[in-house]
């Protein structure tokens, strides 16, 4: 723990779902004086980038307990708890109250551009534990200002940095220059100019996980309807087809998120999306047309796209922090404690435990990375295992450390087998039979087998 003022605030970087309730419900709770500072020019701004995705967790898994204690003077109550919430319900309904509930505790166009210790820099160890934190912030206008703080929690998630299309964690040759052609985000194909953009288009989507099954099944939607003639899908994944690919199915404990796993393969067995296994990007040609051809690193070129949609996960900003001392795991850059408990190459999300401030300590006292930025590169996060981390952090910072250290969380399991890691090992192809993972040959397929409903998609959103 650090022994920096304790009349200083406790700075807390975002205004998302895992800062807010750090700061609005736990911190005021255990009467610690929260200060958010969000980026953005309102709260949940980066849950507002994916507005009109849904959630595959209902209403009564996204709102923080103590949260809602602390809305209940406001004559707030919380939407029906069996709903799904878009990740704009979400922002309107929970996360926006929340913040006004804060008031001037909360300053938005305020990005935190580096942290370190009042008069010290990493290499500096004299005295460093009695020195406050030291919050530099640019402002929307352009104006520096500097916060001194007790501890810092943060909460800024990994939005803002999503991973390239090349199959090497470096952007493929070509990827800047084809920009214009590319997306990381699920696009809204509500909104007219965004449907216009992929209607009647062969557009290739690069990724495994629950953002790719959603994009998916929105192409499919789209290629169902009367102006969506001609559209198709062109699933690129760097791994091969298996029982566990498209995730839980109807024996995931979160249902919507099993739902959407079916969505995604209704689009491939209907014919609405060819799937190319065993594809990892090495370059990104464009033709004279402006078409876009993906090239592997096994020399295989794919027929030209009109668009890319780059679902590849995303990875923590981690060069604010660069004068503190973080210890952090060199693959997941993820905290070293934390790690071995969400490795995809070891574990599913149905044997990831709960965790609290002892899994999310550094070496430097008194600064913790919680949310999606505690996973590192690590995907599959909850929300509600934020909402526990928060709990254990702020009674960590308060003093009370059986608090601290006391579960109290029970979290569903996924029925999502393995991590990326393991189908990437040859070793590890097993029977589809024996609920793991096989490694088949590079191949084009088209599933066979009757569709398969859904009615609900979506995404962590955490």
């Amino acid at each position: 723990m650090t022994n920096a003022p304790a009349d200083l605030p406790v700075v807390v970087i975002g205004a998302g779902p895992a800062g807010l309730a750090a700061a609005a419900a736990h911190l005021t709770q255990r009467g610690l004086a929260p200060l958010v500072l969000e980026a953005g020019p309102a709260a949940a701004h980066a849950v507002r980038g994916w507005a009109h995705v849904r959630l595959f967790s209902t209403w009564d898994e996204v709102v923080d307990p103590a949260a809602e204690k602390l809305l209940a003077p406001t004559g707030w109550t919380r939407p029906d708890p069996e709903t799904y919430p878009s990740g704009g319900d979400w922002a309107e309904q929970y996360l926006q109250p929340l913040a006004d509930v804060l008031g001037d505790r909360v300053r938005f166009g305020a990005r935190v551009t580096g942290v370190s210790r009042v008069g010290r820099d990493r290499i500096v160890d004299a005295d460093r534990d009695q020195q406050p934190f030291d919050v530099h912030i640019t402002r929307a206008d352009g104006r520096e200002e500097r916060v001194l703080a007790r501890a810092v929690i943060d909460a800024s998630g990994t939005w803002t940095t999503p991973s390239p299309a090349g199959g090497s964690g470096l952007a493929a040759l070509g990827e800047r220059a084809a920009a214009a052609r590319i997306t990381y985000r699920v696009p809204d194909l509500k909104d007219p100019a965004v449907r216009a953009r992929y209607a009647g288009k062969r557009t290739a989507v690069i990724g495994s996980g629950a953002s790719a099954f959603t994009a998916l099944a929105y192409l499919a939607d789209l290629a169902k309807s009367d102006d969506g003639t001609d559209t198709k899908g062109v699933w690129v994944l760097r791994r091969g087809i298996s029982g566990s690919t498209f995730g839980g199915g109807e024996a995931d404990q979160l249902p919507a998120r099993g739902a959407l796993g079916l969505a995604a393969k209704a689009a491939v067995d209907e014919g609405h999306a060819d799937a190319v296994t065993g594809f990892r990007t090495k370059e990104i040609e464009r033709n004279a047309e402006g078409r876009l051809a993906l090239v592997g690193e096994d020399g295989r070129r794919l027929e030209p796209v009109d668009e890319v949609i780059v679902l590849t996960g995303f990875r923590p900003d981690l060069s604010f922090l660069n004068e503190l001392r973080l210890g952090l795991d060199e693959r997941l850059q993820a905290p070293v404690e934390l790690a071995p408990l969400i490795d995809p190459n070891q574990h599913s999300c149905g044997t990831v435990y709960p965790h609290g401030h002892r899994a999310l300590s550094h070496p430097e006292p008194g600064v913790y990375l919680v949310g999606m930025k505690s996973y590192g590169r690590a995907p599959t996060f909850l929300a509600m295992t934020g909402y526990e981390q928060v709990r254990s952090v702020a009674a960590a910072l308060a003093g009370d450390l059986e608090a601290a250290d006391r579960t109290e969380l029970t979290l569903p399991e996924t029925g999502v087998c393995c991590g990326a890691g393991l189908f990437d090992d040859p070793a590890a192809a097993q029977s589809d039979a024996a609920g793991s993972c096989a490694t088949p040959e590079p191949e084009l397929v088209q599933l066979g087998g009757a569709p398969v409903a859904a009615t609900a998609g979506g995404c962590c959103g955490s």
